[in-house]
């Protein structure tokens, strides 16, 4: 392919994760601003994006990282600092002694394990919350979707009815995914109808992730009153746990066409797996676009030469819809698949043996730094 970007720099291996640092500061500049004029704190949910080499610039910006298990809290320590949150919806004992040396804060998913651990909680003076279902259903998938009906996370209100919470201080609500303001809105009136009675003992409240703010088109200044207003009102803290919006739109997986075979229409097997580096795309499922392609689905002969795309694995799934590009492609081109930063790392697997892509930095001054390549001896580690 005759096209030019920074992303096809034969200095970048194939495949690649690649981090945009200026367009990673675009976004913490935009959650600095969110923090300020509302006065709620952000932190960095690790769970949707973990590139800790990234850390030394996102701690300029963000308080602190949530963590939802004890190498999470363990991360955060390591290459963080700051503040450290976490919320589980099930701790284990062996893991509280670390957990609490560890965090200010930790959420409990049940009253159960509220009274399990209160004791020992309150022992090590770190801050207690609850997890809330406040049953309103916002993620637009049901595998997304914490307040659908049965859901295994949070306490609803009747069940709070009677109990003891004078040692909890806090509230941790998380019902969205990659939603926009009027989504908080709608949650919040839900939480005030249905917790109200609760919000003016508390010192603090965790609104959870979901919140894109960093999305083209999301109403900045909405969220920023929601978050004034809440904090105003009820005296609290109030905290944001995205993770999502700090990585949106902050750089590409890059891969390479290794064949191309013909069933039905032409398929381009590539270097890379989409159930093993990518695999929200099938979960979900979408479509992620891919730079110089048409970007329609359902609309693959927008462009003259179009072709399904299938991951170097043996699952039969492992292949995308089809897409079409301007010319014909051909056997070491470069495909660069956008906004490949969250949720993609932190859930790849060696599955198959595949080459793990690297991960690398573009710096604010163009130069490419390549941070980390895999091997066998990591696709080893994993196993025993």
């Amino acid at each position: 392919m005759s096209v030019s970007s920074p992303f096809l720099s034969a200095s970048i291996p194939s495949p690649c994760y690649v981090l945009d640092e200026a367009k990673l500061r675009r976004n913490l500049e935009l959650m600095k601003r969110v923090q300020s004029e509302s006065g709620a704190d952000i932190i960095l949910a690790l769970k949707g994006f973990s590139m800790w080499s990234s850390f030394p610039l996102v701690k300029q910006y963000l308080v602190g990282c949530t963590a939802s298990s004890v190498w999470e809290a363990e991360l955060a320590a390591d290459t963080f600092g700051g503040e450290i949150h976490a919320y589980s919806p099930a701790y284990k004992p062996n893991e509280m002694p670390r957990l609490l040396e560890l965090c200010q804060h930790i959420s409990f998913n049940s009253l159960g394990q509220f009274e399990r651990y209160k004791e020992q909680t309150k022992a090590a003076g770190v801050s207690m919350g609850l997890r809330i279902n406040p049953e309103q259903p916002e993620a637009d998938t049901a595998l997304y979707d914490p307040s659908a009906p049965g859901s295994r996370l949070g306490i609803r209100a009747a069940d709070l009815e009677g109990a003891d919470l004078s040692d909890i201080e806090g509230f941790h609500v998380h019902n969205l995914c990659e939603n926009d303001s009027f989504s908080l809105e709608r949650t919040l009136q839900a939480v005030e109808t249905k917790f109200g009675q609760y919000l003016h003992q508390l010192k603090w409240i965790n609104l959870g992730g979901g919140h894109l703010m960093t999305r083209a088109g999301y109403d900045v200044e909405h969220l920023i009153a929601q978050l004034k207003r809440l904090r105003e009102k009820y005296n609290l803290e109030v905290i944001l746990e995205p993770g999502s919006a700090v990585a949106w739109q902050t750089g590409p997986l890059i891969c390479e066409v290794v064949d191309i075979v013909e069933n039905e229409g032409k398929i381009l097997i590539v270097d890379m797996s989409a159930t093993a580096h990518m695999p929200d795309v099938l979960e979900m499922p979408y479509r992620p676009a891919i730079t110089f392609a048409g970007e329609t689905a359902g609309q693959a002969e927008e462009k003259p030469f179009s072709y399904r795309i299938g991951g170097n694995s043996c699952l039969a799934g492992d292949v995308l819809p089809e897409y079409s590009f301007s010319q014909e492609l051909k056997i070491g081109d470069r495909l660069i698949f956008e906004d490949m930063m969250h949720y993609t790392m932190v859930k790849t697997s060696f599955f198959n043996g595949v080459e793990h892509p690297s991960i690398g930095i573009l710096r604010e001054s163009g130069q490419f730094d390549l941070i980390r390549t895999f091997g066998y001896e990591d696709f080893k580690a994993r196993l025993s």
